[in-house]
């Protein structure tokens, strides 16, 4: 998760409601519920008897409504919120979330949560027509479209841009007559809806948020499907037939909040899951306690640990009050702040041969810096066990690792990476132990996830970054089959 110790993150989390007096504040619960989301920035619109009204800034959704005012001013009966993290577009108030366009004849508010891989070419295209951008967020193009569409009523205007972006995208809009909610057609970013005792309508990214404010979960939002919820209920519609469910693996292994139900899997469950599976492929006889990462990592640990027989022990502790590794401007601030989040108890390690397990190895400098800790701590060896394959492709779908360079596994060996960590053993899950271990009830490819990042077969064409990848590809020569050293 973004506010945890890895330099992984991704975009971003997305709440809305329709039909709750108290919607504005039933929208701030459920955006904190989904911070681990995105921390840059946050934003709520409201459906008020004023009018459409907005409020967003940069940092913690508790820095951004700081103010008790700044949720009055949002009352009404229908809200939508984000919390940002970028990774197109820069870190400027223009791109906070949701953005709001004010047109002559009406107000729409629009959210997202992934990543375009045409933005680039149909900004070009757009702003050659004429058109003029107020952000530099591929959010924003989605709405060009609409506007510009031939289609007759919104509705079709909306499936007509939904059919003209890719990649993948959980989009939500709000006007002033109804609330939409579209996945794209491999339904890489979760989308969730849920009904209050009221009778609300609430649609968001994780099904944690929809306990947060007491509703009731009804079912995913499926891959290409738009709903539309109004004065006259909630209704549904494909806007496109070429569906494939391929939700990002990562939501399961690091991003979704472990209490937390993705097409019928809870994630704290699925992550138990992945440990035992990791214990099978990757045992180590000569263990004598199994430790996790906090956060994340905990339920894989746990699995490892049951699976393997040995004992789990709380070898890591976390600071809760640290701010965010990530947003370090350099490496040897971010290698500090490592230190301050997380310490090792010698009491526990020393010692000890350390059964480390973590949830993904991404620049590895975090995992430097931790294997450091247990070694300062006296721990006897550490044995590296990481509960997906390693991580040695890009993401164009809404995770900020779009070049290979940013990635350890896709620059060394297993044995070099085992050597540059300095751990004593190092092993990987397999992308097969990584399918079974999540258990998606699907007979889609990869039993229904995204896989991409680990064997580089990408569910879709990638659109304005096929060509760079490409280049990038021919230089690095990858071995797929090996998971362990």
């Amino acid at each position: 998760m973004p506010n945890e110790v890895k330099s992984l993150n991704e975009e971003c989390g997305v709440f809305g409601i329709w039909g709750s007096e108290d919607a504005a504040e039933l929208t701030y619960l459920g955006l904190h519920t989904l911070q681990h989301r995105g921390q840059e920035g946050a934003g709520i619109v409201s459906l008020t008897p004023m009018g459409v009204r907005r409020h967003r800034g940069l940092g913690l959704l508790s820095e951004v409504f700081a103010q008790p005012d700044q949720l009055r001013e949002l009352y009404g009966r229908a809200s939508l919120g984000h919390v940002r993290y970028a990774t197109a577009g820069g870190r400027i108030l223009e791109n906070i979330q949701p953005l709001l366009f004010r047109f002559s004849d009406q107000s729409i508010a629009l959210a997202h949560n992934g990543n375009l891989t045409n933005a680039q070419s149909l900004r070009r295209q757009l702003e050659a027509q004429g058109a003029i951008f107020q952000s530099t967020s591929d959010t924003e193009v989605l709405m060009h479209l609409i506007r510009r569409s031939d289609k007759i009523g919104f509705d079709a205007q909306l499936d007509q841009a939904l059919n003209t972006v890719q990649g993948g995208f959980a989009f939500m809009l709000l006007t002033e007559h109804a609330l939409y909610a579209a996945s794209d057609p491999n339904g890489f970013r979760p989308l969730v809806i849920g009904r209050l005792a009221n009778g609300a309508v609430v649609i968001c990214s994780e099904t944690a948020a929809l306990t947060a404010v007491g509703a009731q979960f009804v079912r995913d939002v499926q891959p290409g499907e738009v709903i539309r919820v109004d004065n006259t209920g909630m209704h549904s519609h494909a806007y496109t037939k070429r569906t494939q469910l391929a939700v990002c693996a990562m939501e399961f292994i690091y991003f979704a909040r472990p209490d937390s139900t993705i097409h019928g899997v809870n994630v704290h469950q699925a992550r138990v899951r992945l440990g035992e599976q990791l214990a099978r492929e990757q045992p180590t006889p000569d263990g004598d306690i199994v430790c996790g990462v906090p956060n994340s990592s905990l339920s894989a640990a746990i699995g490892y640990a049951r699976e393997s027989g040995l004992p789990y022990e709380m070898g890591l502790v976390k600071s809760q009050y640290i701010a965010r590794t990530f947003i370090q401007p350099t490496q040897a601030l971010r290698e500090k702040s490592v230190r301050m989040k997380l310490s090792a108890i010698p009491e526990v390690v020393a010692g000890k041969n350390v059964v480390l397990v973590d949830d993904s190895i991404v620049r590895g400098t975090t995992a430097i810096q931790i294997v450091k800790l247990l070694r300062a701590a006296g721990a006897k060896s550490v044995h590296l066990r990481i509960s997906s394959p390693p991580l040695r492709f890009p993401c164009f779908y809404g995770i900020d690792i779009q070049t290979m360079d940013q990635l350890m596994a896709a620059q060394y060996t297993v044995s070099e990476m085992r050597d540059r960590l300095d751990v004593d053993t190092l092993g990987f899950l397999s992308v097969t132990g990584l399918e079974e271990g999540i258990g998606l009830r699907s007979d889609a490819p990869h039993h229904g996830l995204c896989t991409a990042y680990f064997t580089g077969d990408y569910p879709t064409e990638l659109g304005d970054y096929e060509t760079s990848y490409q280049a990038e590809l021919a230089l690095r020569p990858i071995n797929l089959e090996e998971v362990s050293a």
